[in-house]
């Protein structure tokens, strides 16, 4: 009740809103779409044509005022001269228009409304209205409204992959514990996701048992609003992103030099670099921008992200223990290679356990997906177990109905007792039980069974995988009859003398584990040299950094990412990768380029596929400009030595048009655009050239 007497007064609240503005990203300042579609109807080589089609406007004119009949050959040619600019324009707005999305991408992620604490009392306001000093409520499921300083939290994480790359929900207290603003636990940042809080010891033992008891003080958070708008760390983010200045691509540079002359250069690479883009896409590479597949092929610099780009930043069921066995766990959506008996009692216990000792629930809407890649609300260690489950046996959702969530769960399985189960710290959860089940029996939980336990514990637990255990224990009916009074405050129930069930062991796809596995741990699995080339902990802004530093030493830089720390990056690279499952809408915003199915072995794809068309162009302009050079002999006589022009103004120009029309359709330079490689990867790659 302090708190709330204590908060802002309404007076002040508007004087502030006045002051700072609302909680919103301000869109950068645009240039008018008429102002850029000027720019491309009349920039570049499209002003020459223009200056030739005025001349041929003047021309008919002046022959019209002096004849009574003149030709109408300057007239025609005219037309066809703006018609193929307005065209060309047309078609190059387009492409620069897309890029304008971005800032709407942001836009998405800004939640409508706050539970904030004002006047002394509780209210739904919009997230705009928000100001500094305001005290706001954040629970489980929310999105923070704005840059907070946490005062008051239970069991309280936020999700900050997308913001600054951790791949582990980030525990959120009032304490402040690093001068760092993004690694001190006291801040939480404005659109990031609230996610379930951390339990306690007993509270982990038994998330669902007492569901009803734990829901309202799980994940639940009061903080100080410190930052709006442009002036949180994702308004910084989102105006580095948008205010670029993007440079000329390398193919555009290098193609610059023929289109000056009237060749059809720029018709036959639209169309080269269209079909590219057509092969690519059934390759689950999106391309964007077509002049982005060439790039990656001549891209000798990539700069990637790790957290959900070289890694998946999601949770697995990699081994289990039970039986004194360890099995590996099939995660292939076929369940083709599991080597163990899904038919085991000790499985279906395990099964049972998993399913039930569990908060976490799929997604409504995703049924149709492979369950590894339906989207879960809950834990991550917690969605592992139910895709697991799921994929084994199915039908997870209908049992929970048939076992719902009370004080003990009731099972279906005619025993006719309450069944509690747990699962934990497996050195906890063993300390509790005094058997085990081993092929469908309960046997002594001796010394030499928990020196079994400690060995396949050591094996599995030092090769960074995460370790949880599970048991359960059937209460006596005579002593807790159906309708007993379960109490969580006096604990009168059991929590001892459990049965050991087994133990999963949930590895951490791509994600580095508290204490095991570090990024130099990843980086020499993958043969990368540490001390050169890897960067940890990069802020936005460093990522930037260092993509413009090679771009000075005439690098030609591809980046690949996945999350809104990587937008700036994306964008000031010559080509950006976004991933198109996991990425966020302003990566792929940013992005020239989109994985559709995250798999980072399609650059490859791309980089091939670039190779090919650079080779082919190059072969193709060398025919073009072959043909086309006696074409244009006669006129630079014409000019340089007076000679009568061969062809009228109206020849010249279906002249033109037909060589146009030829070096599309019929030419022998169009096998030379789709020719196949042979051994084009040993080939290397185009010397970058240094720019300023």
């Amino acid at each position: 009740m302090e708190m709330l007497r204590a908060t802002m007064p309404i007076k002040r609240w508007r004087t502030r809103l006045d002051r700072d503005g609302p909680n919103a990203l301000t869109p950068p300042k645009t240039t008018p779409e008429w102002v850029k579609f000027c720019k491309n109807l009349f920039g570049g080589f499209s002003l020459l044509l223009w200056i030739g089609a005025v001349l041929c406007f003047i021309a008919h004119g002046i022959l019209a005022s002096v004849q009574e009949h003149p030709s109408n050959d300057n007239l025609y040619l005219g037309v066809v001269l703006a018609a193929v600019v307005i065209i060309t324009g047309c078609f190059s707005y387009y492409q620069e228009s897309k890029s304008s999305k971005i800032m709407e991408s942001f836009a998405k992620m800004v939640p409508q409304f706050a539970v904030v604490i004002r006047g002394g009392q509780r209210v739904d306001a919009p997230a705009e209205a928000l100001v500094v000093g305001d005290i706001i409520e954040v629970k489980f499921g929310d999105r923070v409204p704005a840059d907070i300083r946490v005062i008051q939290a239970s069991s309280f994480k936020v999700d900050n992959s997308a913001l600054t790359g951790e791949s582990e929900p980030q525990s959120r207290t009032a304490e402040y514990t690093n001068e760092n603003p993004l690694e001190t636990k006291n801040l939480a940042f404005f659109s990031t996701n609230a996610v379930e809080g951390k339990f306690s010891p007993f509270q982990l033992f038994l998330p669902l048992i007492f569901t009803a008891f734990f829901y309202y003080i799980s994940g639940t958070a009061r903080g100080i609003v410190v930052a709006t708008g442009d002036r949180t760390v994702m308004g910084r983010i989102a105006n580095l992103a948008s205010g670029l200045e993007m440079g000329a691509t390398p193919i555009a540079r290098e193609i610059a030099h023929f289109i000056h002359i009237i060749t059809g250069v720029a018709v036959f690479l639209g169309v080269c670099l269209t079909l590219t883009a057509k092969r690519m896409a059934s390759k689950n590479c999106l391309v964007k921008n077509l002049e982005a597949v060439e790039t990656l092929g001549s891209t000798s610099t990539i700069c990637s992200d790790k957290t959900g780009t070289l890694t998946q930043n999601r949770m697995t069921v990699a081994h289990m223990w039970f039986d004194n066995q360890i099995f590996e766990a099939d995660t292939s959506d076929e369940q083709s290679t599991a080597n163990f008996n899904k038919e085991s009692s000790t499985w279906l216990a395990l099964a049972r356990i998993a399913m039930l000792c569990n908060r976490a629930e799929f997604k409504a809407g995703e049924e149709s997906k492979p369950v590894l890649k339906r989207e879960c609300n809950g834990d991550a260690s917690e969605s592992a177990l139910l895709k697991c489950v799921e994929m084994s046996i199915g039908g997870v959702t209908q049992y929970r109905k048939r076992n719902p969530k009370v004080s003990v769960h009731d099972t279906d399985d005619n025993d006719g007792r309450y069944l509690v189960v747990m699962k934990g710290a497996p050195e906890r959860i063993l300390d509790r039980c005094s058997t085990i089940l081993i092929d469908g029996q309960d046997q002594v939980l001796d010394e030499a069974w928990r020196e079994k336990f400690n060995n396949a514990y050591l094996e599995l637990g030092g090769i960074g995988e995460r370790v949880l255990g599970f048991c359960d224990l059937r209460l006596p009916a005579q002593d807790f009859p159906r309708g007993f009074a379960f109490d969580v405050e006096t604990q009168n129930f059991p929590i001892d003398g459990l049965r050991f069930v087994a133990k999963a062991i949930a590895k951490g796809v791509g994600i580095i584990s508290d204490g095991n596995k570090t990024i130099e741990d990843i980086a020499a699995e993958r043969g990368v040299p540490v001390s050169q080339i890897v960067f940890a902990r990069t802020s936005p802004q460093q990522k930037l950094i260092i993509v413009e530093g090679f771009q000075r030493q005439g690098a030609i830089v591809a980046v690949t990412g996945d999350g809104v720390n990587d937008s700036p990056a994306l964008k000031k690279a010559d080509i950006g990768v976004a991933m198109g499952i996991t990425g966020s809408d302003v990566s792929k915003q940013a992005a020239d380029m989109i994985l559709l199915d995250d798999n980072f072995a399609s650059i490859v794809t791309g980089v091939e596929e670039g190779r090919i068309i650079f080779d082919n162009l190059k072969k193709s302009i060398a025919y073009t400009l072959t043909s086309n050079i006696p074409e244009i002999t006669p006129f630079l006589v014409f000019i340089l030595a007076d000679v009568p022009l061969p062809l009228a103004p109206l020849a010249l120009g279906c002249q033109i048009l037909e060589s146009a029309w030829f070096n599309m359709t019929f030419s022998p330079s169009i096998p030379l655009r789709v020719t196949p490689r042979f051994l084009l990867f040993p080939w290397p790659t185009k010397k970058p050239r240094a720019t300023s």
